[in-house]
């Protein structure tokens, strides 16, 4: 079970092989996700059985932090925090 704080990041970092890292919203990260996943000749099992793409992005934004494209070339993301949520702010 992922961390509930984790639902609370609304923004990540990706990290592909031979580019510079990008800062991505939440939403930006799931089309990265999905684009990702269009360079897969074949999905990971526990991926293939969801109805599409924005589902099997979202199931790999709550679950992993990477993926493999092909053989020795990883993806990466991983949620970040930009600000700390009003409620959590010292006083």
């Amino acid at each position: 079970m992922s961390d509930p704080l984790i639902r609370e990041l609304d923004h990540y970092v990706v990290l592909e092989p031979g580019r510079p890292q990008e800062l991505l919203s939440a939403a930006e990260t799931l089309k990265w996700l999905e684009r990702q996943l269009a360079h897969l000749v074949q999905l990971p099992p526990d991926l293939s059985g969801l109805p599409d793409a924005a589902a099997r992005a979202q199931r790999l934004l709550e679950t992993a932090c990477e993926l493999e494209l092909e053989p020795g070339l990883v993806v990466q993301w991983f949620a970040i925090r930009l600000e700390p949520p009003a409620d959590r702010v010292a006083r």
